[in-house]
């Protein structure tokens, strides 16, 4: 009973030794290059700053290079003003034209310049969706990291509970033999012993899904093996103030909501500019030959350059342009509510989370404290038991508070530090 426990820590240790090392920083770094969510994004800021080109907005001109070949084989029947016909079976013309042609939109009310603005602004919010994507992807990675930590901590305890238990076995069952305590206490602290040696499996079970967890957002195989660190650093110390001031100058989803806004506003200035005349250019030079097989004209060779140009003026469009004018206008004041319902958002998540990052703290602090406490008075029950002046049930609520206590110990560290994590998050530092 006694030496099975200690077979299961040392198989665990002895795996846990062979397996490779990984650090938090290393983590975030294979994430930031596999991660499918973080590829999909990059993907799309790369689409945006594709589109944004000046032959895009319409700015430049096109220029295409043409060429026709056609043949006709008619009957061609022919009555002159003087009365005379003539008849020409199976008459072919052969046509072959070839060029090169320039077409160029001058003006066209400003539309095109306010296009690139608005191209130019879609390439900035792709570029802040990456990286509002990276930082929520940064985010989870560190949360599964120090959760995996977090599960290893608890595995920890529940040992040294184990050895507690293990020490009570032994006092139960001499003081059995010495006739200071009766065979119920021996019994339940074995009951109690293989409870807690429960646990630790169950406790190795969770290990395990953190573990895939943390592969899963590594892009990782579920059974990759790695080490990390026991601990969870605690050295932030954050002044409200100056995160405030930096919340809504650098937090991602409020400068994403205000590009979505600018963007709107460049929308209704674009369908604006379809009142305004459009004026288009055009040019070329062209070659074209015509053969007939008889008539009056043979042979027609043309060859030369041309150039025109046309002036569009809107004069009705049946309401279109003032109904997308209407629905532009709609659609910004929607994007100003928005920013503003954002702002609030991440206001209060950032003054509720910064709440809890100083309660977590106060909690700590009075844990750790409470932990030595705990940890002293089970020392204390045991020698008390050993001596045959308290009974077992003394021992093992001792034995539960402190697992207990080192339950919260654990966890009021790590939601310290996600707190830590979110206020960083939501000010873009991660």
């Amino acid at each position: 009973m006694r030496i099975a426990p200690i077979l299961f820590l040392l198989m665990i240790s002895s795996f846990v030794s062979a397996q490779k090392a990984l650090t938090m920083e290393e983590a975030v770094s294979i994430a930031l290059k596999n991660n499918y969510d973080i590829l999909v994004a990059r993907n799309d800021a790369g689409i945006a700053k594709a589109n944004n080109t000046a032959g895009n907005a319409g700015m430049l001109p096109t220029v295409e290079a043409i060429g026709s070949v056609n043949y006709e084989n008619n009957n061609q029947h022919q009555k002159l003003s003087d009365g005379s016909e003539n008849n020409y079976p199976s008459v072919s013309t052969t046509s072959v034209g070839a060029g090169a042609q320039l077409s160029w939109t001058l003006f066209d009310g400003g539309k095109m310049f306010v296009t690139k603005n608005k191209l130019t602004e879609v390439e900035a919010l792709g570029e802040i969706q990456f990286k509002e994507k990276v930082l929520q992807t940064v985010y989870s990675v560190i949360a599964a990291y120090y959760d995996v930590v977090r599960q290893k901590q608890q595995l920890s305890s529940i040992n040294e509970a184990l050895r507690y238990n293990k020490e009570r076995v032994i006092i139960a069952q001499a003081g059995l033999s010495a006739g200071s305590l009766i065979k119920t206490d021996l019994l339940q602290a074995k009951i109690d012993m293989n409870v807690t040696m429960e646990n630790a499996i169950n406790q190795q079970f969770n290990i395990d899904v953190s573990r895939k967890t943390l592969n899963n957002l590594l892009v990782q195989g579920a059974d990759t093996s790695f080490q990390i660190s026991d601990s969870i650093p605690l050295d932030y110390f954050p002044d409200r103030n100056t995160l405030l001031q930096k919340l809504n100058a650098s937090n991602s989803s409020i400068l994403g909501f205000q590009k979505q806004k600018d963007i709107a506003q460049l929308t209704i200035k674009e369908n604006k500019s379809n009142y305004l005349p459009m004026v288009n250019f055009n040019a070329g030079y062209f070659l074209s030959q015509t053969d007939n097989s008889r008539g009056s004209v043979l042979s027609n060779n043309l060859l030369g350059p041309q150039i025109g140009g046309s002036i569009v003026i809107p004069l009705f469009s049946a309401g279109e342009n003032k109904r997308k004018v209407s629905v532009a206008r709609f659609q910004s004041l929607s994007a100003e509510y928005d920013l503003q319902k954002i702002k609030l958002q991440v206001n209060t998540q950032f003054e509720n989370t910064f709440t809890e990052f100083e309660n977590q703290q106060q909690l700590l602090e009075i844990e750790k404290e409470n932990n030595e406490l705990t940890k002293e008075n089970i020392q204390i029950s045991l020698d008390r038991l050993r001596l045959g002046q308290t009974v077992s049930l003394e021992v093992r609520q001792a034995q539960e508070d402190y697992v207990q206590s080192c339950t919260r110990l654990i966890n009021f560290r790590y939601n310290l530090k996600m707190a830590e994590t979110k206020l960083k998050q939501l000010v873009s530092t991660l």
